[in-house]
């Protein structure tokens, strides 16, 4: 497990990196032990680990029949976001993921950039923050354990904000009474 840091002023960037995996690695083991393999591996790169969330478990979206183990980091770099994403993805693929253009397939490692301390960012190959990070429990539950402060820049609601306006309960509409008219 990656030793936990609160990063120096000077170490760059924040970063809030969803984790996921569904498929066995050879040798780091289960899904969840694939994750904190994972968190070493970004520290061994130079990431400063500043908080981790718990592992927690999903379904799959998609055509993956697989559960997945779900987590969530807050990290610290001096990369942009293009050298930290190219990174993610070396590091993905030395955890044998293979990239074959199917969307939401099983996958032995996903990592991907929720958002960063500089705010909006697009390009080809990344958008941060992430596109569907408001529709996604199994992604705003572990960041909000991680950086509940943090704020969606796309409309200024916190994480915590976030989460608790997607998992709320929803309170069941019951269909008002029909009357019927009788007659002419």
């Amino acid at each position: 497990m990656p030793k936990i840091s609160e990063p120096a002023s000077g170490e760059g960037w924040g970063y809030l990196i969803a984790l996921g995996s569904n498929q066995r690695h050879p040798r780091h083991g289960s899904p969840p032990q694939v994750l904190r393999a994972a968190l070493a591996a970004m520290a061994g790169e130079g990431l400063v680990i500043a908080a981790m969330s718990p592992v927690i478990a999903s379904a799959p979206v998609g055509p993956s029949r697989r559960r997945y183990a779900n987590a969530a980091a807050r990290i610290a770099t001096p990369l942009d976001p293009p050298a930290l994403l190219a990174l993610l993805q070396s590091l993905e693929t030395r955890f044998g993921r293979v990239r074959r253009g199917a969307r939401w397939g099983a996958r032995t490692l996903d990592l991907d950039v929720i958002l960063w301390s500089g705010g909006p960012w697009s390009s080809k190959t990344l958008t941060i923050p992430h596109p569907r990070i408001r529709e996604r429990p199994f992604v705003l539950g572990p960041a909000a354990a991680v950086a509940p402060g943090w704020r969606d820049p796309s409309d200024t609601c916190t994480i915590r904000h976030l989460h608790a306006r997607l998992t709320r309960p929803r309170p069941i509409r019951r269909a008002k009474p029909h009357r019927l008219r009788v007659g002419p």
